[in-house]
C-alpha cells in the first residue's frame, strides 16, 4: 500500500472537518453560557434538549449563511448550509411544537439576524453593533429557556442583564487583546465600560456580584499590557465565564 496515500487520509479528513467547523472558538462560551443559566434558573424540561441542538446547529447554519453573503458565492457553502439546515429545522420545529410560545421571540431574532446579514454583506462583521446584535441573540436564550419551562421572564430578567453586560464587555476586552491591541482609545473604552458595568451590577442588580465584575474589570485593565497568545486569552476567558456562571447561579 502506498504509505503517502495512507498518511494523506487523516489530513484530508481533518481538512473536511474544518470545512464544517467555524474557526470561532470563543463563540462557544457565548452560546453555552446563556443556555446553561436559563435552564438552571428555570428548571430543566425535555424541550430544552432539542433547544440546545437547534441553538448550536442554528449558529453553525447562520455562520455559513453569513459567509455565503460575505463572499457573494453561496455555492461555496452549499454543503454546510444543507447539513446544518437539515439538522436545525426538525430540532427547531420540535421545540416550537412542544412550546408554541417560543415563537414570540422569532421577530426579535429575525431583526438581530438581519443586522448580522447587513454587516456580512458590507464585510464589516467586526463592527461593534454587529457584535452587540450577536450578544443580544445569545442572551435572549435565557428568556427562551424560561418560556419553555413556563417560568415568567421577569424571574430571569436579572440574569439576562448580567450576561448582556458580561458578554458585551468580553467583546470589547478581547478586541483590546487581539485586533485593537495597542489602541489606547479602545482600551479606555473597554475599561470605562467595565467600570460602568460594575457600577450597574452593584447598584441595580445584586451587590454580591460586585466581586465578579471587579475581577472582569481588572482583567480588562491589566491584561492588555501583556502579550498573550489568542489561546491564552481564550483559556482565561473560559475561566471568567465559569466565574460569571457560578456568580449568577449563586446570587440570582
Amino acid at each position: 500500500m502506498n504509505t503517502a496515500v495512507v498518511a494523506d487520509r487523516p489530513v484530508t479528513r481533518r481538512r473536511r472537518v474544518r470545512q464544517f467547523v467555524p474557526p470561532q472558538h470563543g463563540a462557544w462560551a457565548m452560546l453555552l453560557l446563556p443556555y446553561t443559566v436559563g435552564v438552571a434558573l428555570a428548571g430543566p424540561r425535555w424541550p430544552h434538549l432539542p433547544l440546545l441542538g437547534a441553538w448550536l446547529t442554528g449558529y453553525l447554519l447562520s455562520y455559513y449563511a453569513f459567509q455565503a453573503i460575505k463572499s457573494r458565492r453561496p455555492s461555496r457553502f452549499t454543503p454546510q448550509l444543507l447539513v446544518y439546515g437539515l439538522l436545525a429545522a426538525p430540532l427547531a420545529a420540535t421545540v416550537a411544537l412542544a412550546r408554541p410560545a417560543v415563537l414570540w421571540y422569532a421577530p426579535g431574532y429575525a431583526a438581530l439576524l438581519a443586522v448580522n446579514a447587513g454587516y456580512a454583506w458590507r464585510r464589516r462583521e467586526r463592527a461593534l453593533l454587529n457584535d452587540l446584535a450577536s450578544v443580544a441573540q445569545s442572551c435572549l436564550l435565557v428568556f427562551v429557556a424560561a418560556t419553555i419551562a413556563g417560568v415568567s421572564v421577569t424571574r430571569v430578567a436579572p440574569a439576562f442583564a448580567v450576561l448582556l453586560l458580561y458578554l458585551f464587555g468580553t467583546v470589547l476586552y478581547v478586541k483590546t487583546m487581539i485586533r485593537q491591541r495597542g489602541d489606547s482609545r479602545f482600551l479606555r473604552l473597554s475599561v470605562g465600560y467595565h467600570v460602568l458595568a460594575l457600577a450597574a451590577v452593584v447598584w441595580l442588580l445584586d451587590v454580591l456580584l460586585g466581586p465578579v465584575f471587579l475581577l472582569l474589570l481588572l482583567r480588562a485593565a491589566l491584561l492588555p499590557a501583556r502579550r498573550l497568545r489568542p489561546v491564552q486569552v481564550g483559556m482565561i476567558e473560559i475561566g471568567c465565564c465559569l466565574v460569571v456562571l457560578a456568580g449568577v447561579l449563586a446570587t440570582l
